[in-house]
């Protein structure tokens, strides 16, 4: 009798290491040949500069944590050392959006850095496990922090936010307004192709109109999204997606994007959650594109579109 319950718990646990696996890449470990593979497809930057840009990169997170943060910073050390156009600086510290701090960059990348729910509130987070302030402290201090953000870029800084960076105040209207969107949701991680709204604009020039294919989590988003104010880059096509969660509007669904915010501009893209599409040279020059964009030696069409109502 105790055959087909066996049979049964090894029928269970093969499902679900199919689940599994179709849920996630296996993370990457960083060692000297993969960085020196990495660094071998390092591009050249599109636009030659006389000048360094100084970026800060900050990549702490309360929340989800992101096995491709150590990653991407390994990247972005690399476009660094690689190019005369950037000095990068990784950070962790909250108090990195100090005011008089944030001045000093030409531009901040947001590294995966999202904060645990249900606040989604990054700031709030790094002071409420960090510090000894007073709760009405943090709320007040944790607002400031994000103000202080936001006029850095609408005064002509430059924002790069990577894949679940979107989150870091999720539930804030104004972050919304300024990075293009909210995270609302994504189904489980499998390959999908990713193309170019427009083949000719200059900062999808990576792809050569072939778009791109590689698992991720095929992101959703919400609230300001959908006043489509931003330059849409990316997209996937909804009905190729499995476990949607309800019924779209539109079955274009974009994962990147540029846009203006005051005298500053916004980079965005959802690609990647899993290190393996950094092997990909084209998403490479994609990200150096963005970073590029961001700290205003790229120049490109970032006028909002037409949301598909007035098309």
């Amino acid at each position: 009798m105790k055959k087909p319950t066996i049979l049964i718990t090894a029928c269970i646990l093969f499902a679900t290491t199919l689940f599994v696996q179709s849920q996630s890449l296996e993370a990457i470990k960083i060692t000297d040949e993969w960085v020196s593979k990495l660094e071998k497809n390092i591009p050249t930057p599109t636009i030659k500069t006389e000048k360094k840009r100084k970026i800060l990169v900050f990549s702490k997170a309360t929340g989800f944590d992101h096995w491709t943060i150590p990653h991407n910073i390994e990247l972005l050390k690399l476009f660094g050392k690689k190019t005369n156009a950037f000095e990068i600086h990784v950070g962790f510290d909250i108090e990195n959006f100090d005011k008089k701090k944030l001045k000093q960059f030409d531009a901040v990348v947001l590294n995966n850095a999202n904060p645990t729910g249900p606040k989604r509130d990054l700031f709030h987070d790094l002071l409420k496990n960090y510090t000894s302030l007073t709760d009405k402290e943090i709320s007040e201090k944790a607002a400031m922090y994000e103000q202080n953000l936001i006029n850095y870029v609408k005064k002509g800084g430059g924002l790069m936010i990577l894949h679940g960076a979107i989150v870091v105040q999720n539930n804030s209207d104004a972050y919304s307004k300024m990075t293009g969107g909210s995270f609302d949701y994504h189904p489980k991680q499998q390959e999908m192709h990713i193309k170019e709204v427009d083949k000719n604009h200059p900062l999808v020039q990576a792809f050569k109109g072939k778009g791109l294919t590689h698992v991720d989590e095929p992101y959703f988003f919400k609230n300001a999204y959908f006043d489509y104010n931003f330059r849409p880059l990316l997209y996937f096509e909804v009905d190729k997606i499995e476990e949607i969660r309800h019924e779209p509007t539109d079955n274009i669904n974009y994962v990147a994007w540029i846009k203006k915010h005051g005298k500053g501009r916004v980079f965005y893209t959802s690609p990647s959650h899993n290190a393996q599409s950094l092997e990909n040279p084209d998403l490479l020059q994609f990200l150096m594109d963005g970073l590029q964009y961001v700290t205003g030696d790229l120049k490109a069409d970032d006028s909002p579109m037409k949301s598909p109502s007035t098309k």
